[in-house]
């Protein structure tokens, strides 16, 4: 991330507090990616896999 970064997010409407917060929480779900993957962590069994965006799983939830 470099200053036409930060240019941009602020052009669209974060101060820097969003921004700080939210290369924290970035930061944060990559890190803890890497000790899941490290440590050999499998996702849990009801998290349907992920594949490529036209295959992703259809959630349809009832209404009723």
């Amino acid at each position: 991330m470099g200053p036409a970064n930060l240019d941009a997010l602020r052009t669209m409407g974060l101060d820097d507090r969003a921004i700080h917060d939210a290369v924290q929480v970035i930061a944060y779900f990559n890190y803890i990616t890497r000790i899941a993957d490290a440590l050999g962590v499998e996702p849990e069994s009801f998290i349907p896999p992920w594949g490529e965006p036209d295959q992703a799983p259809k959630h349809h939830h009832d209404r009723t």
